[in-house]
C-alpha cells in the first residue's frame, strides 16, 4: 500500500495534503482497493461549510456506493471537476489527479486529530476500522 509520508489520514480513509490553511483532501490507496473500480463521484460544492465528520461527497464503485467525510472544518474553496469525467482518477491517482476537495481550514487544530502515514498504514493493516 501506497501511503506518502507528508500527507495525514483519517480513519475513515481520507487523506489531507495541507497548504498554508488549504488541505487537499482525497480517498486513501486502501480506499479505493476496498471499493473496486470507481464509476461516479460526486462532489461538494465550492462555497460548502464543511464541519469535521460531515458527509460531503459520495464516491460510487461497482462494489458500493460510499460517502465521504470531510476530516476537517472549514470552506470548500476548489473541487476536482474532472473527476465528472474522469472517475476512474481515484483508482489511478488517488493521491494526484484524484484529489476530491480544497478546503480552507477554520480550525488547523484538527489536524492533530488526523494519523501520519505509519499510524494510518498500522490502522489499515488491523482491518481498517
Amino acid at each position: 500500500m501506497n501511503n506518502p509520508q507528508e500527507l495525514k489520514y483519517s480513519r475513515e480513509h481520507e487523506w489531507v495534503r495541507v497548504e498554508g490553511n488549504r488541505a487537499t483532501v482525497g480517498i486513501t490507496d486502501f480506499a479505493q482497493h476496498q471499493l473496486g473500480d470507481v464509476v461516479f463521484v460526486e462532489v461538494p460544492t465550492v462555497g460548502l461549510a464543511v464541519t469535521a465528520g460531515q458527509k460531503f461527497s459520495v464516491v460510487e464503485s461497482v462494489k458500493a456506493v460510499s460517502d465521504i467525510y470531510t476530516p476537517l472544518s472549514g470552506t470548500v474553496v476548489a473541487v476536482n471537476d474532472a473527476l465528472n469525467d474522469t472517475p476512474e482518477k481515484i483508482n489511478e491517482e488517488p493521491y494526484g489527479a484524484g484529489w476530491i476537495a480544497v478546503i480552507e481550514m477554520s480550525n488547523p487544530g484538527e489536524l492533530d486529530a488526523l494519523l501520519d502515514a505509519a499510524g494510518y498504514e498500522k490502522f489499515a493493516a488491523e482491518g481498517g476500522h
